[in-house]
């Protein structure tokens, strides 16, 4: 699992069947600082994210399983928002 910020939505007319009625959102990874770690990703959202927001996700198998369409042409999957993340620096720097 990895964290994510939600920077945009992604409206797709003509899609694979599979991904009918799925709700796709463009989301930033981050690090633990919440700075930008690599390029957008589009995901399926399964937790009503909105724009803006922190979000936990899955990539390969378990973000089918988390969509509930292991048979889906799906990557990635945003699984939970992200409340709040306490990071103990103290811990990683030892």
């Amino acid at each position: 699992m990895n964290i994510g910020r939600v920077v945009g939505t992604l409206v797709a007319t003509r899609k694979d069947d599979s991904l009918i009625g799925s709700k796709l959102m463009i989301t930033q990874p981050l690090d633990i600082d919440y700075k930008p770690a690599g390029e957008p990703i589009i995901m399926v959202d399964t937790v009503g994210a909105g724009i803006g927001e922190v979000v936990l996700y899955a990539e390969g198998t378990a973000s089918r399983n988390a969509a509930g369409k292991p048979d889906a042409a799906i990557d990635a999957a945003i699984i939970g928002i992200v409340d709040n993340m306490d990071v103990y620096k103290d811990v990683l720097d030892s």
